[in-house]
């Protein structure tokens, strides 16, 4: 479990197949505090084994399935927001983020707000029921509110802060990112459908 409050930016220095699945070694300092060997890490919001630690970053390994479902964050020279699993006397201080993405959107447009950065972002017809405005939604493992919600896309407001310490101030229209949707709204829908089911 996660809360999408970004810890560093570290970036991916050395990737190579192995059988069916990718290695990637990621370039960190922050989490590598107490990081050992079958730790989980949030790369830029899906949770990856740690198979290694090196003195100056960590690898991992990604299934098919993982690299299917991701953005393309797994190449030489990828910056990742990275964020250690929550401990158990920790601050939650975004939301529950279980680093199992849901999908990728596409931002379709970007634009300075008074003290944000406006960002609009196309999600998959299948993640709109649970973007609700004033919800939680994470984007590339940070945890961030809905501001608005239209047909094919929502939109976020990012401050100063988080545009300087993750990854998605660097996003154009175009990027493809990562989206998990409220794990809350995801049960609640589930619950729902099996009541329907007993009726």
């Amino acid at each position: 479990m996660f809360t999408g409050i970004v810890e560093e930016v570290g970036q991916v220095v050395a990737a190579r197949q192995a059988g069916e699945n990718r290695v990637v070694t990621i370039h960190a300092r922050k989490v590598l505090e107490d990081l050992r060997v079958g730790d989980s890490v949030a790369c830029s919001g899906a949770c990856l084994t740690v198979v290694a630690c090196e003195p100056e970053g960590f690898t991992v390994e990604l299934s098919q399935e993982t690299l299917a479902k991701t953005a393309p964050r797994w190449s030489v020279g990828a910056r990742l927001n990275l964020e250690r699993a929550l401990r158990a006397d920790g601050r939650l201080g975004g939301h529950v983020v279980t680093g199992h993405v849901d999908g990728t959107g596409k931002v379709r447009g970007v634009r300075p707000n008074p003290g944000a950065m406006e960002v609009t972002i196309q999600v998959p017809q299948g993640l709109r029921p649970y973007l609700v405005p004033k919800g939680s939604v994470c984007v590339d493992g940070v945890s961030l509110t809905v501001v608005e919600v239209k047909e094919e896309a929502f939109s976020v407001w990012l401050i100063p802060h988080t545009l300087a310490v993750t990854t998605l101030g660097q996003l154009e229209p175009g990027a493809v990112v990562n989206l998990e949707a409220d794990i809350l709204a995801k049960y609640l829908e589930r619950m729902l459908e099996a009541r329907e089911v007993l009726r």
